[in-house]
């Protein structure tokens, strides 16, 4: 079978009566609110993106964890706070990364908090750097029950690999992913569903094939070309690739850069996601890495009580009226995947 059908079905097995009404009350509220203009919610997030630490062994530029450059505080996510969302949760959501910066295995009971979330047969997955799947994670992530594991792995060759995986080992990504491919064959265990994730940068893009055909030598199941969101794109960036398709941006006639998309008034991500920092800060996506639109805490609120708040009405309203304005959003664009 086809691997991307394979995983594909392991995702639609998750679903079920109330995930399902879930999911229908979330696009049913997100088309109204685009329509009208005026912001409607009735369900609950179908994904989540859970923050396992802020803490990073990498130094990649354009990383705020690498980078070193939070304002907001550096941290472990706690084991209690996670269960006690999950458990609030676990009856509709039917998506969770555990990923929003920096390196998830750094966090001593990360595997415990996957098993915990696949336990109630929600589809997990994680992004990972590579740097510390040894043979003892590997098995014990198989065991976890993890669905899909992205592995970042931005060069072919460790001159390149570390342009941008700063203070990074090609031979630790290599070795890591052939732990996680043998002991899911030792184990005879469909999952996770192994992606290599490639960002295209300026200093990579002549290697496109060398890592389609490296992902295939080792048997990963998926290889996915993604596009690099660049914070100080204007006056450009060695960074920004020269293939059109996967640069983010383009050059104005004044040599200037600007991005390629328009940024329309509304997002689907706000009704259907959202992230939770690692001290349990709801924040509305991916994009705000330095937690500066805070829409609740969960260490005083229920997560309900913060999806359906005033703070959060108010913001899905500005994204149908003037989302532009919203600084969060004015380098927003979605990557390029390629599915190798």
């Amino acid at each position: 079978m086809n691997r991307n059908i394979q995983d594909g079905l392991n995702f639609f097995s998750k679903v079920t009566p109330a995930r399902a009404w879930n999911a229908l009350k979330n696009v049913s509220s997100y088309i109204e609110s685009k329509i009208t203009g005026n912001s409607v919610h009735r369900g609950l997030p179908i994904a989540l993106s859970i923050e396992p630490t802020t803490s990073c062994n990498l130094r990649c530029p354009e990383c705020p964890s690498g980078l070193r450059s939070f304002t907001r505080p550096i941290g472990m996510l706690q084991e209690s706070l996670f269960t006690k969302t999950i458990d609030e949760l676990s009856d509709t959501l039917l998506y969770l990364i555990f990923y929003f910066q920096g390196e998830p295995y750094l966090h001593p009971q990360f595997l415990d908090l996957v098993k915990y979330a696949a336990a109630k047969g929600i589809y997990t997955a994680t992004s990972t750097n590579a740097h510390y799947l040894n043979d003892e994670n590997a098995k014990k992530t198989i065991e976890s029950g993890l669905d899909r594991m992205i592995i970042s792995i931005d060069g072919t060759t460790q001159e390149v690999y570390e342009q941008y995986r700063i203070g990074g080992s090609l031979a630790k990504v290599i070795e890591g992913t052939k732990n996680i491919l043998r002991w899911k064959k030792e184990l005879n265990s469909k999952t996770p569903h192994v992606i290599f994730q490639f960002l295209v940068v300026k200093p990579n893009e002549h290697q496109l094939d060398d890592v389609v055909k490296l992902a295939h030598e080792l048997g990963v199941d998926e290889v996915a070309f993604k596009t690099a969101q660049i914070y100080d794109y204007e006056e450009g960036s060695a960074l920004i690739p020269s293939i059109e398709k996967y640069a983010r941006y383009k050059q104005n006639t004044d040599g200037t850069y600007k991005i390629k998309n328009k940024l329309l008034d509304h997002c689907w991500k706000m009704w259907h996601s959202c992230v939770i920092t690692w001290d349990g800060l709801v924040v509305p996506c991916c994009f705000d890495k330095d937690a500066t639109y805070r829409l609740g805490d969960l260490k005083k609120q229920s997560f309900k009580d913060i999806w359906q708040n005033e703070k959060y009405k108010t913001f899905r309203q500005s994204l149908t009226t003037a989302r532009a304005e919203i600084e969060m959003c004015k380098n927003c664009t979605e990557g390029t995947k390629v599915w190798g």
